[in-house]
């Protein structure tokens, strides 16, 4: 289940990736490393962050894959049709869901702190982006958008939460993933933010 999870994230990431490049009309190769780091950098940050090296993603070759694979996805779907660069925000608000789940779970897994499980939660739903936005030399979302951050966070306290209850490891992964996904859809309709310093 968890490994099925971090890899529908790694795809959701890497299609946002991919249209990010796409985007900025970069060439296949920067529409490669663009998909490739958006859907693993998050979980290689989280890997080395808790000892757990080398990365899973380094160990195993479907994510790397599962990044290739969406980046082509992408530029074949984005060239027919034109709504897709609007639905990349649906797929990268699921991606944030995904790796919200997944980097709490797998901190609670190496029995880590509250703190860190939540922490991990963000780095893990936001990593891949930050890299993302600075190879394009862009503000990160994770520092400007509606509840992008804010939304792994809360994630990140829910799964907390869940721990304490008696649904399986498995569900509180599920709602996780859901709750955090929705909170970042209903901020980006309603242009929900954290108040700005100007």
């Amino acid at each position: 289940m968890l490994v099925l999870i971090d890899l529908l994230g790694t795809l959701a990431f890497a299609i946002s990736g991919a249209s990010k490049a796409i985007y900025y009309k970069l060439d296949w190769l920067g529409l490669l490393v663009m998909a490739i780091v958006t859907g693993v950098g998050g979980g290689i940050t989280r890997d080395l962050l808790l000892g757990s090296t080398p990365p899973l993603a380094l160990q195993n070759p479907n994510y790397i894959m599962v990044c290739i694979a969406g980046a082509f996805l992408t530029l074949i779907v984005e060239k027919r049709f034109r709504f897709f660069m609007k639905l990349t925000l649906i797929i990268d608000a699921l991606g944030l869901g995904f790796f919200t789940a997944v980097g709490a779970s797998k901190a609670a897994q190496m029995d880590s702190s509250a703190l860190t499980i939540v922490l991990l939660a963000m780095i893990t739903a936001a990593g891949g982006g930050l890299i993302r936005d600075l190879l394009v030399s862009e503000i990160p979302q994770v520092l400007r958008s509606d509840f992008y951050a804010t939304a792994a966070l809360l994630g990140g306290l829910l799964f907390l939460a869940l721990e304490n209850t008696s649904y399986s490891f498995s569900t509180q992964i599920l709602i996780t993933t859901f709750f955090t996904f929705v909170i970042r859809i209903i901020a980006i309709r309603h242009k929900l933010h954290l108040p700005k310093t100007g």
